[in-house]
């Protein structure tokens, strides 16, 4: 078992927490506004140094009044889309995050909410328009995002990057019902999620490093809440000619193992170079989705510095030394 039962007790409770909020704090029901009002809803979130990224929009489901405008804003370094499809209902399935589809990088549908047709914000993220999100084509990124939902109903909304572990749903309710929670409820809520999913990283982290050695290197790791964005271990010292296999044990994030300078798109996502005698230069692993593996034998003598190409922005950087 990858969890102790202690760390299983710590991720449900956190996910309760980000499920169902700290239901024991929350006061009576609050009157409906006599004009319509704006809440907020937080797309993400990370560590101080970006090495943990939680996959939860938060919190993720709200109870609003028709009329009323929901703002997303991003909070972490991590590329995020708000995404509703026509319908407005839960997907079956979704398509596959392409970073060479305009539509999904970029703003579609205006700024009120009509189900009949699809919405996407946008790539979400901190970091400001031309900064370095990752191997994208460079197109605006958005901070934050508003709709607004003229009538009731329910309405679930996506992720696109994150799939299916990255979902919310806005509850509207007719104009003039009283509103369940406070925007401060949500805040609370969203605050104690955080903690849980930094929780959840930090267990993440620690159980991977007793995993590691010189010869298995892990590619981060995520259990669909929140990814570890490091390679555990950073430095593996091996000797000449013998091998590292890195390893992404995760759920849903891919990764890179990148020598020498990224290619650009489309060249990082396939395999180049010659891992079976690597003595230096450029070796690119491809994109190693969740349960992948590269394994890599080193034929010379030296320090050589590799990134994931996907999230070296967040610090996801490593070394292996090779001796004699």
């Amino acid at each position: 078992m990858r969890l102790t039962s202690a760390r299983v007790l710590v991720a449900v409770l956190a996910l309760v927490a980000a499920v169902v909020g700290p239901l024991t704090a929350l006061g009576p029901a609050q009157a409906a506004a006599a004009a319509p009002v704006g809440w907020t809803v937080q797309v993400g979130s990370q560590a101080s140094d970006e090495a943990f990224q939680g996959m939860r929009f938060l919190p993720g489901d709200v109870t609003i009044d028709a009329g009323d405008t929901v703002r997303w804003v991003a909070r972490s370094t991590e590329i995020h889309t708000v995404t509703f499809f026509p319908g407005g209902g839960p997907q079956a399935t979704l398509p596959d995050f392409n970073p060479a589809d305009m539509t999904q990088l970029t703003r579609q549908g205006g700024s009120v909410y009509d189900p009949k047709t699809g919405f996407n914000s946008g790539l979400m993220t901190t970091v400001p328009t031309k900064g370095d999100a990752g191997p994208l084509p460079p197109v605006p990124h958005v901070q934050s995002y508003s709709l607004t939902f003229p009538a009731a109903g329910t309405f679930t909304y996506y992720c696109l990057v994150h799939g299916k572990m990255m979902v919310g749903v806005v509850h509207v309710q007719p104009a003039g019902t009283a509103y369940p929670y406070t925007q401060a409820d949500y805040n609370d809520q969203a605050r104690i999620a955080r903690a849980g999913m930094a929780a959840m990283g930090k267990h993440l982290r620690h159980d991977l490093v007793r995993r590691s050695t010189a010869h298995r290197v892990f590619m981060g790791d995520d259990n669909g809440a929140v990814a570890v964005m490091r390679f555990v271990r950073r430095t593996a010292v091996v000797h000449r000619g013998e091998r590292v296999v890195f390893r992404n044990p995760g759920e849903g994030a891919p990764h890179t193992v990148t020598f020498g300078r990224e290619p650009p798109p489309p060249g990082l996502f396939s395999p180049s170079g010659t891992p079976g005698r690597y003595s230096g230069g450029q070796l690119n692993s491809g994109i190693i989705g969740p349960h992948g593996s590269f394994t890599v034998r080193f034929t010379k003598v030296g320090t050589f510095h590799y990134v994931c190409a996907l999230h070296d922005n967040m610090g996801m950087r490593g070394t292996v030394v090779v001796k004699r």
